[in-house]
């Protein structure tokens, strides 16, 4: 499904978001941004040692050696993806806390300015925190697609994917996106 939206476009698909050609795709990241599981960790494997390297120094010499924080992102390059560039963001673990929504929320909204602070004009979502996190996905679905949606409606990007695993995801957000417009 693809809809327009002030000029920019909004895209679901089904498939792997480490074969998007898209200018950034965004990592659901682990905080040490060292891989993980899931989107991390296909990312990671793709990606390849280098990318591991980046991912250390900016810990190292960004964070101090800390953790990045949920909510929050930061950029590294893409090595061996066909995307340019990893936007990483950290979304939160959901414990029914009413934090959660606007940690998640930020995860949208830091990962978009970035990727226009860096004049990109395209990137790929995956559903942030709705894996090992437990987000709900109908919870989800609306706080990305309203990001995503504010963003579009206030920019001039060109394109925003949603990179959905299962065919349960891409349906929520499908009627998520159609009861939008």
């Amino acid at each position: 499904m693809r809809v327009e939206m002030n000029g920019n476009y909004v895209e679901l698909l089904m498939g792997d978001i480490t074969k998007q050609q898209t200018d950034a795709i965004v990592n659901a990241a682990n905080g040490s941004l060292l891989g993980g599981g899931g989107v991390d960790g296909a990312i990671h494997r793709v990606a390849g040692g280098g990318f591991l390297e980046e991912c250390k120094r900016i810990r190292q010499d960004t964070l101090h050696g800390a953790y990045l924080p949920a909510g929050e992102a930061v950029v590294t390059s893409g090595y061996h993806l066909p995307a340019k560039y990893v936007i990483h963001t950290v979304g939160p673990v959901w414990k029914q806390d009413e934090d959660e929504e606007k940690l998640l929320a930020n995860c949208y909204k830091n990962a978009l300015k970035l990727a226009k602070e860096r004049g990109l004009k395209s990137i790929s979502f995956p559903s942030i925190s709705t894996g090992v996190y437990r987000f709900p996905v109908h919870l989800a679905a609306r706080v990305a697609l309203r990001e995503i949606g504010n963003f579009l409606n206030q920019n001039k990007f060109k394109e925003v994917a949603m990179v959905l695993f299962s065919e349960e995801d891409y349906d929520v957000y499908e009627n998520t996106l159609k009861n939008r417009i």
